[in-house]
């Protein structure tokens, strides 16, 4: 069951919602209905994986009472043991096809017996999940959090459904209050989240599903049978349909979330707007940067043990992260490639484009990201060696492929939307908005326009699951 299927949002969610705020005055009663909805919702896709993620949840909660009530060393054995149950959940499901094939490129030559692939199949969420379970583990043995003090505040910190599948990544020390006491539903909050939704809505049914269709031709076909053109357009497409893709999930999810009187943090704030690739992490996906940070690159060392390790702690964090992302050599290459940029611009490059201006500067971190997008949409190192000589052309192509007649308009519409921040036009839009109570009207009433149209289009288009479900 997912946000913008037609069958969540025009029966599910209504149902569980006209029951919650029926017995939202009642806190504990509130409180199972939202642990038992998320199972629920969860069960709907991933069945077999919900008693697993419980039985983990309970060892979690068992063990950080254990942290907090032992003293050294124990507790620091109760935390590597929480965190190596984690980490072999993710390992299992996500890494082991990939570790049995890349060891059998060794076993093989030399044995003739190879590793059997098991096959499993990714259960969605499994990353954030786990690295939420992990980051409640380090912040008790830290200090910075006290264990949930019931399973089931735990159990509604991890299951929460509007962010489950795929972020934003949240720490329990910051949901603590928000669970212990869940907030009465006010109006405004009914009223914002629905809006945030159908922000979320309109660029995911409406903007990222058409430019991610002609993405997905581009990257599906043979690299030799494109043109230069072709190549450069898809990859454009899918620079913007990753974004307003993701976006549109978090926007779903802190929507929803407002709906329930929770408070989600934001997971992204304009990123192609970015003048460098620091300042562009700084902006995408801020919920796994700030993971990476507190929960690897501090603990690390992070920039306080010198040049060399700070270059080699921003290259085992992006090495890791690109790994995160997914079981395969071209994600690992993606992080070695965040991480060779993010390093040489310490050295020189974020200076440089500094004193090249604004506009340059933005130019040179579209750029950078762009082509770290292809190597993250393709599936090969063999199919990236292949796109990059079409892109540059280098293929023998010269027609373009077909484009579909709502891409131009799509990518226009996505371009403005995504650099509009950077322009003159940005400051006395916003400002206008915030202090004009008609133009909020209107913008109220067109985003609700949009949600009837995308979820118009869920009806008659084929379903497009979020990019970010495969993480």
């Amino acid at each position: 069951m997912l946000f913008h299927e037609p069958f969540f949002a025009l029966f599910a969610f209504p149902a569980f919602y006209a029951m919650y705020l029926l017995i939202e005055r009642r806190v504990t009663a509130k409180k199972w209905t939202l642990i038992l909805g998320s199972i629920t919702f969860y069960a709907w896709g991933e069945p077999l994986f919900v008693p697993v993620v419980l039985a983990s949840a309970v060892a979690d909660y068992w063990l950080s009472q254990r942290i907090a009530a032992t003293k050294a060393p124990a507790r620091r054995v109760y935390l590597i043991a929480g965190i190596a149950l984690n980490l072999g959940i993710l390992i299992f499901y996500k890494y082991a096809d990939f570790i049995a094939a890349n060891l059998n490129l060794a076993l093989i030559p030399l044995s003739g017996t190879a590793l059997p692939l098991l096959h499993i199949a990714l259960p969605i969420g499994v990353s954030f999940v786990v690295f939420e379970k992990i980051s409640y583990l380090i912040d008790c043995y830290r200090g910075l959090s006290k264990p949930a003090r019931s399973f089931s505040d735990y159990s509604l910190f991890v299951f929460l459904f509007p962010k489950l599948l795929a972020g934003p990544i949240l720490k329990y020390h910051e949901m603590e209050r928000q669970i212990a006491d869940p907030l009465a539903v006010q109006r405004i909050d009914v009223q914002d989240g629905f809006l945030r939704t159908a922000r979320g809505m309109a660029k995911k049914v409406l903007i990222a599903d058409p430019l991610g269709a002609y993405a997905d031709k581009v990257f599906g076909a043979d690299p030799m049978s494109l043109s230069s053109g072709s190549a450069a357009l898809g990859l454009l497409c899918f620079t913007l349909q990753i974004y307003f893709d993701f976006s549109a999930y978090s926007d779903l999810a802190i929507g929803i979330a407002r709906m329930l009187g929770f408070r989600l943090k934001e997971n992204f704030d304009m990123p192609y707007i970015a003048r460098s690739l620091s300042e562009f992490w700084q902006r995408w996906h801020m919920s796994l940067t700030s993971w990476i940070r507190e929960y690897l690159y501090i603990p690390l060392g992070g920039n306080q043990r010198g040049e060399f390790r700070t270059y080699l702690n921003l290259w085992i964090c992006f090495l890791l992260s690109g790994l995160w992302h997914g079981a395969s050599w071209n994600f690992v290459l993606w992080g070695a490639y965040n991480g060779l940029f993010l390093s040489l611009e310490r050295l020189f490059l974020k200076t440089a484009m500094a004193r090249a201006g604004a506009a340059v500067s933005t130019i040179y971190a579209l750029t950078v990201v762009m082509l770290g997008w292809a190597i993250f949409r393709t599936t090969s190192v063999a199919h990236l060696a292949g796109f990059l000589s079409a892109l540059f052309g280098g293929a023998s192509a010269t027609a373009p492929l077909n484009v579909p007649a709502d891409v131009p308009l799509t990518t226009a519409v996505a371009i403005v939307l995504s650099m509009l921040p950077a322009t003159p036009l940005w400051a006395p839009l916003v400002r206008a908005y915030e202090t004009k109570p008609l133009l909020r009207h209107a913008g109220a009433i067109a985003l609700t326009a949009l949600w009837v149209i995308a979820c118009g289009r869920t009806l008659a288009v084929p379903f497009k699951p979020f990019i970010y479900f495969r993480f």
